[in-house]
């Protein structure tokens, strides 16, 4: 499995933008329904700071570029943070699901 963090803080008063444009992220990738393919985001208790997690399968290429409202989000992401976020990998020591 590959999993990879991108963590960004945002202005305030860029939230709201945010947490729409993922949820339109969220809805293209449940209506794609790319196989091997698990996406989770969170907001961080001071409100401004987000956690975006993918998990890829083994084989499975990211799938993301692929999904117009990805890209969107992407391209979207540079103008709200101040400073590019960078993916992390990230290795899985244990999980439970």
């Amino acid at each position: 499995m590959t999993v990879q963090i991108v963590r960004f803080t945002a202005d305030p008063t860029d939230v709201p933008d945010i947490e729409a444009a993922i949820e339109t992220m969220i809805a293209a990738i449940h209506r794609e329904r790319p196989p091997g393919v698990r996406f989770t985001s969170w907001k961080l208790a001071d409100g401004v700071t987000f956690l975006n997690v993918l998990e890829l399968a083994d084989g499975v290429e990211n799938p993301m570029p692929a999904i117009p409202e990805c890209r969107a989000f992407q391209q979207k992401l540079a103008q709200w943070v101040a400073e590019p976020p960078r993916p992390q990998p990230v290795t899985v020591v244990g999980a439970y699901a």
